[in-house]
């Protein structure tokens, strides 16, 4: 090994070790922040939580944390096994050795990419059932059956395959084909794929899974016209999704991309909020379009990834990078597949230490929806709203605040009441 490996080895030892104890500071803090404060609703929501609603979120999030330090456990020790134990490079020297090497380059690398992502998907099954029939179940929130659930699998499976593996092989292709510069064209091949993606999402993926079906409510239809007309937004259609057979959890959202958008409720949402508290959860999605924070988040997209490929074409063409993450590089074969595969390994594992920045961001924008939202709105509806959400979720009131500055995407309900000027 040079000194290169391995001081590369060191870094990723070091960083993984790092993130490992990190998360786990974390997550302890979370579980006897949340468990100090089981037995008592914060005197802001005390009018409007009861102690047994309040409780059951208690116990939801901290049986989701203990049985995320078993994933994590497991998770980190899976990632040594592909990198420095060997598991990458078994798997690459087997697929070399096999018939499959008479197809070609191409065909190794693709297999060596499914093997990866089957092998890695079989992995994280049993975690997924537990959570699902379980967890889940035990909180009221699962409605799916076993049958439901293993059709989700072969379907989210067979989408995955039929649209991934064509990117990937076009990215190997360029990768082996495009001269020292195949990592910007790879780049654009990947954004366009994934602006086609966000136009064929709603009509064409999304139905796979789900039914959807036109807003019948006529007088609700109305006021969301209004609400949309009086916010200079128009979408393709307003639709009804069936999340209920799934899950018993709530939302709505926006979907699709440019004059494709559509706006898509959670039949359970529905059936929880009152026609003026959809209103108010629908102007804070459109809070996000008006302060363009989807057009940021894909701009940020763009730049990210762009920075990525340029990395990945740095570190393609280093030994050290292979062999100091415990795999041979191919002799007289293309090692393309295999610096995608160890990328994808390794960049979380420094990507979460700047995480606190991008949730930072993801909860000013959301303030930022709320604030919008409140004034297209009644506030006061826009905060029952909320309520009934955290509450249906079962989303803990009492976060602790270390934990929420790393993982939150959204601010705990004590700060976003606050910033509308409204009380629990």
């Amino acid at each position: 090994m040079t000194d290169l490996s391995l001081t590369w080895t060191l870094v990723f030892s070091a960083a993984l070790v790092l993130g490992l104890l990190l998360k786990l500071y974390l997550s302890s803090r979370q579980i006897r922040h949340v468990a100090r404060h089981r037995d008592t609703v914060p005197p802001a929501f005390a009018a409007t939580i009861s102690l047994a609603s309040h409780q059951k979120a208690a116990d939801y999030t901290l049986t989701k944390a203990r049985f995320g330090l078993l994933e994590l456990a497991f998770g980190s020790a899976v990632l040594l096994g592909w990198t420095l134990l060997g598991g990458l490079d078994s798997l690459n020297q087997a697929l070399a050795n096999s018939a499959l090497a008479q197809w070609g380059p191409l065909a190794t690398q693709m297999a060596l990419v499914a093997g990866f992502g089957l092998i890695s998907g079989a992995l994280d099954l049993p975690f997924t059932l537990y959570s699902t029939f379980r967890i889940e179940e035990r909180f009221g929130f699962n409605k799916m059956s076993l049958q439901l659930w293993l059709a989700d699998l072969f379907k989210s499976t067979l989408v995955g395959m039929v649209i991934g593996l064509p990117i990937v092989a076009l990215i190997l292709w360029l990768m082996n084909s495009a001269g020292p510069l195949w990592w910007l064209w790879a780049w654009a091949a990947w954004m366009g794929f994934n602006l086609l993606v966000l136009v064929l999402y709603p009509t064409v993926i999304a139905p796979i899974f789900n039914k959807f079906k036109p807003l019948e409510d006529d007088s609700l239809k109305a006021r969301v016209t209004a609400l949309m007309q009086r916010c200079g937004f128009a979408a393709k259609g307003l639709y009804v999704m069936d999340g209920s057979k799934r899950s018993a959890h709530a939302n709505a959202y926006f979907t699709g991309f440019g004059a494709a958008k559509r706006v898509v409720f959670y039949d359970t949402l529905l059936k929880q909020l009152s026609p003026a508290e959809v209103d108010a959860v629908l102007a804070h999605e459109l809070g996000h379009f008006k302060h363009k924070h989807i057009i940021q988040r894909i701009v940020m997209l763009f730049a990210m990834s762009l920075a990525g490929f340029a990395l990945i074409g740095y570190l393609s063409q280093q030994i050290w990078f292979y062999t100091g993450l415990g795999v041979r590089p191919n002799l007289g074969a293309p090692n393309d597949a295999l610096a995608l595969l160890l990328f994808m390994l390794a960049i979380p594992l420094f990507s979460f230490f700047i995480s606190p920045l991008m949730a930072q961001l993801s909860r000013q924008h959301e303030f930022q929806a709320d604030a919008y939202a409140a004034l297209q709105t009644d506030g006061r509806d826009l905060a029952s709203a909320l309520l009934k959400l955290y509450q249906d979720n079962a989303s803990t009131l009492t976060p602790d605040p270390v934990f929420v500055k790393f993982y939150y995407s959204h601010p705990p309900a004590s700060e976003r009441l606050a910033r509308m000027g409204v009380a629990g």
